[in-house]
């Protein structure tokens, strides 16, 4: 089913549906500096969004796109935590929460252009990915911050019983990989993407995402090992 996309003819158009949706972002702006970003299992990562069949996907989008406040807010609400949390661990905390709202923004500005084919979260993801790793190729590689600081530390006040200097090791270490083994491992090992719904968001086959995951996490385990008089102290 093709979506009917709205030509912009009075209030109702695009531009009012952007900005809505821009004041709704807005509007959780603060929410999302206390998203939990602990890093070790997919498990303690976001709640899972409610599942939905394709078609009842297809009819959030069209809501979104005639206005519809309460269905932004159903979009916004369901894909928040994962949105900001895959910001967070590619491009940094000190941009994480400015990019989250920028994918939003490209969220609800790209619905006329989702038919369905891919589920409305794969999709999603496909933007949040394209776009943190678009801004890592603007940003020179020494300026990546792994995400110790307001986020985690918040993180770490809601989750008090977590090992906080392993947490804080993984981060860093994260921190350290390239952007595209940043991208795999974030996606695999704690969102819990399949091979195959990976190769669908990054555009790529499924035996080179298993190859990035292998390397990634190789690098990952050097990165742990390193001996501590190279390196600054984790905790």
């Amino acid at each position: 089913m093709v979506l009917t996309v709205l030509k912009g003819r009075g209030p109702d158009g695009p531009r009012a549906v952007l900005e809505q949706a821009e004041q709704l972002v807005a509007d959780g702006a603060r929410g999302a500096r206390g998203l939990t970003t602990d890093l070790p299992a997919a498990a303690q990562s976001a709640s899972a969004p409610p599942t939905t069949t394709r078609e009842e996907e297809r009819a959030l989008a069209a809501r979104c796109l005639a206005g519809d406040r309460r269905a932004m807010a159903e979009v916004y609400e369901r894909y928040k935590r994962r949105v900001f949390g895959i910001c967070l661990r590619i491009a940094g905390g000190n941009d994480a929460e400015e990019l989250a709202q920028e994918v939003f923004i490209r969220i609800f500005r790209g619905l006329a252009s989702f038919r369905g084919d891919a589920q409305l979260g794969t999709w999603i993801y496909r933007l949040t990915v394209n776009a943190a790793l678009s801004h890592c190729s603007r940003r020179p590689r020494e300026q990546l911050d792994p995400g110790d600081g307001d986020a985690t530390s918040r993180a770490s006040d809601s989750r008090p019983s977590r090992d906080v200097p392993l947490a804080v090791a993984l981060e860093r270490a994260l921190a350290e990989l390239s952007a595209g083994y940043r991208a795999v491992i974030v996606l695999h090992d704690i969102e819990g993407l399949s091979h195959e719904e990976i190769a669908d968001v990054l555009g790529c086959e499924i035996g080179t995402s298993k190859s990035q995951l292998h390397k990634a996490r190789a690098r990952m385990r050097a990165l742990l090992a390193a001996p501590l008089a190279r390196r600054e102290p984790w905790a």
